[in-house]
């Protein structure tokens, strides 16, 4: 009995004292950030922060914030001090403030894993003659004589025999959006590669979004580690290129690696990082994009049937086999309307973060320097008065006006980092609705769950029934 006594005893002390530990630390780093003049808000734990309640309860965590302290709050999220900002107004100020101190802040772990190279990091002349390079890869003039034909040739194929089973459109539109941007940048090249590339593509994805803590078996260590892999296969790639005699590849690295007429000539850890941007930038927004269209388009018959009737029509003018071309993807209208609502309403990108390079004053409050702000995007695309009906999926929306040009239009980002990749991405979506609505009709299969934040995804994959036309 006695001895029962003294464990108790023990045990009661014992959570005692972690408790009086646990309200120690979090008051101490209260009070690490209770500088004079900050916004209002909460810090967490030491060096985690408050990571782990936005990562796991994502909009509802913003949103309570904002309840207690207003749409502009201080946290400390990612291994960052950052601040929210929610205000529509004030976001497109500070999107446009990069010549007055507010650059690219993304997250270390994602610094690190795409290279200190990569377009979202830099700033100033570097970022103007990366995206310099990069435009010229992907401009209008580009996709309509190089690319939209590799995408429609890369669509028919990866969208054969998909007839007369249950196939997960998550994983399908995850392949078809990193094998395209593939063989874009490495045409016939990308073959060999693409299966070992593709795993250690979809690891580096993963920590990309992680706190970036350099221990075996986290997600940050498997980034860095499926980098390292994908910088080696890169460099072999360039290094048979620059062996090859003769070679007539017509692709991204061929641009790259050409030293007549080139205006934006890069080394070769620029150009590698350049490709990693490229296939991540566009990896995540297409396959996300593609998959939660044919959801929406599932459960609106109406806006399917209207979107099929388009491509129908397309299909109708064609000879044979004859390939999609500019004047069809610039007619596609409705589609482009299906891709900017699915894009809204799931939220595939909640917002765009930038870092004070000094001391700032922002909306009355001090920010010091080198924290970051979140620009969150996300509460825009439900805003009542900007989408009439917001939880609603209407494409028609955006034909009746021209929302694309709306101040507040954020889903591409804003400002002097507007997505460079915008009108790739959409042609990419855009075939692929083609192919897939002309050849196919689905239905989903029962159990299918989705998550929205920090990623909109299917965690068990989102399983569909597909038939023939």
């Amino acid at each position: 009995m006695a001895a029962a006594t003294l464990i108790m005893s023990s045990l009661f002390a014992l959570f005692g004292l972690c408790f009086i530990i646990t309200t120690a630390l979090l008051r101490w780093n209260e009070m690490r950030y209770r500088k004079k003049g900050l916004p209002p808000g909460t810090m967490g734990w030491p060096l985690f922060g408050e990571t782990t309640e936005f990562l796991k309860f994502g909009p509802n965590f913003i949103k309570n914030q904002r309840a207690r302290y207003g749409g502009f709050f201080k946290t400390h999220i990612l291994g960052c001090p950052t601040v929210v900002s929610m205000d529509p107004e004030l976001n497109r100020y500070i999107l446009r403030s990069e010549s007055k101190g507010l650059v690219p802040g993304y997250p270390q772990s994602m610094l690190d894993i795409l290279g200190k190279c990569n377009i979202a990091a830099v700033h100033g002349s570097t970022h103007k003659y990366m995206r310099g390079a990069l435009l010229s890869l992907i401009s209008p003039t580009m996709i309509r004589q190089q690319i939209l034909p590799k995408i429609d040739l890369f669509m028919r194929a990866h969208l054969t025999d998909w007839h007369d089973q249950i196939i997960d459109i998550q994983q399908k539109t995850k392949e078809m959006a990193f094998l395209s941007a593939l063989k874009q940048i490495a045409g016939t090249e990308s073959t060999k590669i693409a299966h070992e590339f593709m795993a250690e593509f979809f690891e580096l994805v993963l920590g990309t979004l992680s706190l970036p803590i350099d221990l075996p078996g986290t997600n940050y260590r498997n980034g860095l580690e499926a980098r390292k892999k994908i910088v080696e296969m890169l460099r072999k790639l360039i290094e048979e290129r620059r062996r090859a005699s003769g070679n007539e590849e017509e692709d991204m690295l061929a641009c790259l690696l050409r030293d007549e007429e080139n205006k934006h000539k890069l080394n070769d850890e620029e150009i590698i990082d350049l490709i990693i941007t490229l296939l991540y930038s566009g990896y995540e927004t297409v396959s996300t994009t593609s998959m939660m269209a044919v959801k929406y388009l599932y459960d609106h018959p109406r806006a399917l049937e209207e979107l099929r009737k388009e491509h129908v029509e397309i299909s109708a003018r064609k000879k044979g086999d004859e390939p999609i071309d500019w004047e069809d993807y610039k007619s596609m209208k409705f589609t482009r309307a299906v891709i900017f609502e699915a894009s809204r309403l799931a939220t595939i990108v909640n917002g765009v973060l930038r870092k004070t390079t000094q001391d700032m004053t922002i909306n009355g409050y001090l920010i010091p320097k080198g924290w970051r702000i979140y620009v969150y995007t996300r509460e825009v695309n439900y805003d009542q008065c900007q989408y009439p009906d917001p939880l609603a999926f209407n494409p028609w929306r955006w034909m009746d006006k021209n929302l694309e040009t709306h101040p507040y239009f954020l889903i591409f980002g804003g400002g002097t980092r507007q997505c460079p990749g915008k009108e790739l991405g959409v042609a990419e979506i855009s075939t692929f609705l083609h192919y897939f609505v002309t050849r196919y009709r689905w239905q989903e299969v029962d159990g299918n769950k989705l998550v929205e934040f920090p990623r909109v995804e299917a965690p068990n994959g989102f399983r569909i029934r597909v038939s023939r036309c």
